[in-house]
């Protein structure tokens, strides 16, 4: 009891001491603070203001508080379209298959490259694996339209004659296998870090007592990266509906709009291409609401499947 008071004194004080050397210096944080700060509440906080115009028939001549307000009107007029289900599906088919498939793929990579003994051949297979992140999302959307198009590598490959592009059914796939090309290597770098700090000795005395490469994996090298595995997928599941706009709509045709047409697509076409600025921005609204929904009660299920451990 006597140390656990000396001990909670300690801090009490240490507490105290922080707190007087802050207000004597504290022009000295606010030079440090301010710019950041102001940066914060310029780019992230002041745009906020922009969601009224989800609830107002906004004309950009009499700006968001000079239009006109309409409530929900966006809302019921997004929700009652005979669309909507056709769009919130192709979202979440594409979002909840890509985590399906896209997720294991960089703990798997980093896994492998874990085995690797010798530095210079690791840095090399890292390098060829990090360099598709660093290709535009244009380019690859680029590269995937040449490389399955009708006269393309794929269809000399096989013999055949077939537009891949137009396919709705092959959208999804398309989308999903080149994102992981994309970004598998790059998300495998969190894990690989991780991995450096699984004890070695562990390691040894595992193949010493013959535990085989699964084994090793599963008592040491897996509980120095769980919390991270835990961390990733509360985030990419909380980001189920936030798909960016560019690839799908880059990879999008006439023909496969039945699969490719998603929210973040709809948005953009209707709010930049139509000028339905209310509209779109209820829609856009709806999306993050629903995000946040997705990300708190991920949160509280991976907490109870893990011992209380969430974000």
């Amino acid at each position: 009891m006597g140390e656990s008071k000396a001990a909670a004194g300690k801090k009490e004080s240490g507490l105290h001491n922080t707190l007087v050397y802050v207000q004597q210096h504290w022009q000295l944080y606010l030079i440090f603070l301010l710019p950041a700060l102001a940066l914060t509440i310029i780019f992230k906080y002041l745009p906020m203001g922009g969601i009224l115009i989800a609830f107002k028939n906004y004309n950009p001549i009499k700006g968001i508080w000079g239009s006109k307000w309409v409530g929900l009107k966006y809302f019921r007029r997004f929700l009652n379209s005979p669309d909507f289900m056709k769009y919130l599906i192709n979202t979440l088919k594409l979002s909840i298959y890509g985590l399906l498939w896209g997720f294991p793929i960089p703990i798997l990579l980093a896994f492998l490259l874990n085995r690797i003994e010798r530095e210079g051949i690791k840095k090399k297979i890292q390098l060829v694996l990090y360099m598709p992140n660093f290709i535009s999302v244009i380019v690859l959307c680029g590269i995937v339209r040449i490389f399955l198009s009708v006269t393309g590598p794929l269809n000399m490959l096989l013999g055949t004659k077939i537009n891949f592009m137009t396919m709705p059914e092959a959208f999804r796939p398309i989308y999903i296998i080149s994102g992981i090309w994309q970004g598998a290597g790059w998300a495998s770098i969190m894990y690989t870090a991780s991995l450096s700090n699984a004890s070695k000795d562990l390691k040894e005395a595992a193949v010493i007592d013959g535990a085989n490469i699964f084994q090793q994996i599963k008592t040491v090298e897996w509980p120095a990266i769980k919390d991270m595995v835990v961390i990733q997928f509360i985030l990419q599941a909380g980001n189920i509906m936030s798909i960016g706009f560019e690839k799908a709509y880059a990879l999008q045709t006439d023909l496969n709009l039945r699969s490719s047409e998603i929210i973040s697509t709809y948005v953009y076409k209707k709010g930049l291409l139509d000028g339905d600025y209310g509209f779109s921005t209820a829609v856009g609204l709806f999306n993050t609401v629903i995000n946040v929904i997705l990300l708190v009660s991920v949160n509280k299920i991976v907490e109870k499947m893990n011992d209380g451990k969430g974000l």
